[in-house]
């Protein structure tokens, strides 16, 4: 079936590009008075003033965007959004001045939501986690990477994988999953014999069953060291799983350098770094990816992403939706942190969110094997946003980034 949408204010994130660095993070394609194509679940063309030729008329349906923008969907590349019940009371903990690391070593945390999760019944627990990615939809999310890790054994960390693999075949969003078997070391194991447990059981029992796409780490001080994340990433790949990595939330970590040196898609969090990360990750295939909304939650430092940049790396933000860290999955507000507390220009902040986030999950059109999201380009996935009248350029998203903006979500072709 093939769709026109008229009457387009603003059409924006026009590329044809798999992501962005440097100075063209700067850089949105745009298309004024526009039109665009779909066929089907893709993108089949679009034009604009200042292209000759008008829309085309041989259509089976229409919309009307009302002078709108339409954007491509925002991208999500790490979130933990399944998790059973609630971490509300460590919220109060927070308040009280307690940090993230010492609520973990008080056993709540990671470990807090692995108790709760072994409680769960995978129904129960798809149900839950079901509803959070439909609110993510609602706010114009259009492909999630999920990642386990509240399990800590390898049932229940098989049984959050399997509800991913049921999540992805529910809705239309595009889904990517990420083992993190490596989240923390349960109570009743030291780590090295879980580091073990992970490479020779629970790796190949994901593996046996497809899974997952990636393979992750949290490394950091007082979870697992760059010998055990390397230990895991090399595992991981013998097994067909990309590496992505948790690095440098709360420490210098050296998790950038081992990343890098194993091939990582993306390293996530980087709220502290130097310029020995800069140097490592320039010129690399790998995905600098901070995530403001758990520096906005924790109070911790936010990531220098405007200093990546000048130095002419790339860089996505993702949510990390999660119950303990970032419990919020709006990646409109993580758009505007980007801009209002890491000073990105929302040029910047809209390519950290759409196309950039896109890559960091292996979904820039490089893979046969995956879809392409994330950008205006003529066989991509017909992932988008219709904003409301009134929304016509990109900073008015940041800026009033609490009024309503969406008219329209459209994901893979069909109107939310």
């Amino acid at each position: 079936m093939k769709t026109l949408i008229r009457n387009i204010g603003l059409l924006a994130g026009i590329t044809d590009t798999p992501r962005k660095e440097g100075a063209a993070m700067s850089e949105v394609g745009c298309f004024r008075n526009a039109w665009l194509l779909l066929d089907g679940d893709r993108i089949a063309d679009f034009g604009g003033e200042v292209v000759e030729g008008d829309a085309p008329s041989a259509v089976d349906r229409e919309i009307d965007a009302g002078g709108g923008m339409v954007l491509p969907a925002f991208c999500d590349s790490h979130t933990h959004v399944v998790w059973a019940g609630s971490r509300e009371l460590e919220f109060e903990d927070k308040i009280r001045g307690l940090s993230y690391a010492e609520i973990a070593a008080r056993g709540g945390g990671i470990l807090n939501s692995a108790g709760l999760l072994h409680a769960t019944s995978e129904d129960e627990l798809y149900r839950q986690s079901l509803e959070r990615v439909r609110e993510m939809m609602a706010c114009g999310t259009g492909a999630i990477e999920i990642k386990s890790g509240y399990g800590l054994s390898t049932e229940d960390e098989l049984k959050m994988l399997r509800v991913i693999r049921r999540i992805s075949e529910t809705v239309p969003a595009v889904v990517r999953s990420t083992f993190l078997g490596a989240h923390a070391v349960p109570r009743d194991m030291t780590r090295e014999d879980y580091v073990s447990k992970v490479c020779t059981e629970m790796i190949p029992a994901v593996a046996a069953e497809g899974l997952a796409d990636f393979v992750d780490v949290f490394c950091e001080e007082g979870f697992f060291t760059v010998e055990d994340t390397a230990r895991i990433l090399e595992t991981g790949a013998r097994y067909g799983l990309r590496p992505k990595l948790h690095a440098n939330q709360l420490h210098v970590s050296g998790g950038v350098q081992v990343g890098v040196a194993h091939g990582a898609l993306s390293v996530d969090h980087l709220e502290r770094t130097t310029d020995a990360e800069i140097a490592c990750l320039r010129g690399t295939a790998t995905m600098p990816t901070m995530l403001p909304g758990a520096s906005f939650f924790l109070r911790e430092p936010y990531g220098n992403a405007a200093g990546f940049i000048r130095e002419g790396l790339g860089v996505a933000l993702a949510s990390d939706y999660n119950p303990g860290s970032s419990p919020a999955g709006d990646m409109r507000f993580v758009m505007a942190l980007g801009c209002i507390q890491m000073r990105l220009t929302p040029e910047q902040a809209f390519n950290a969110v759409t196309l950039n986030s896109a890559y960091a999950m292996g979904l820039s059109g490089e893979q046969a094997s995956a879809p392409a999201v994330g950008a205006i380009s003529r066989g991509r996935l017909a992932n988008l946003i219709v904003t409301r009248p009134g929304f016509d350029t990109l900073g008015s998203i940041a800026y009033l980034y609490q009024t309503p903006f969406i008219s329209k979500v459209i994901l893979k072709g069909r109107e939310l």
